[in-house]
């Protein structure tokens, strides 16, 4: 079983960055895909970005390419989102999720799943 624990969300103006975390424990990490999705209030959860186990491959929504980076360091079992020229619209709850065996921008195909991390873009 593993666990995710996101972090580094917070309140932040338009124009300014945010670099969220994720840990993970309980598995061997640099076995699963990664992915982060967001979730606004009375909208579907979105995927967000994704990298595959030794960050060779990468993959972004395309409202946040050039502006979000997604990286991983297996040392540390840990996932990164930097965020830079933050929107209004980035205004979400953040998670990240580890899958087991393919690589997707779909949720279904994420095995587990973090508590989510709060990202708020002010105008």
């Amino acid at each position: 079983q593993v666990q995710l624990v996101e972090s580094g969300g917070g309140l932040v103006q338009t124009g300014g960055s945010l670099r969220l975390s994720c840990a993970a424990s309980g598995g061997t990490f640099s076995t699963y895909h990664m992915g982060w999705f967001r979730q606004a209030p009375g909208k579907e959860r979105e995927f967000v970005s994704r990298i595959s186990r030794y960050g060779g491959s990468i993959f972004y929504l395309d409202s946040v390419k050039g502006r979000f980076t997604i990286s991983r360091d297996n040392a540390k079992n840990t996932v990164y989102l930097q965020m830079n020229n933050l929107k209004p619209e980035d205004t979400a709850v953040y998670y990240c999720a580890a899958g087991i065996t393919t690589l997707s921008t779909r949720p279904e195909y994420y095995n587990y799943w973090g508590q989510g991390t709060q990202v708020t873009v002010s105008s």
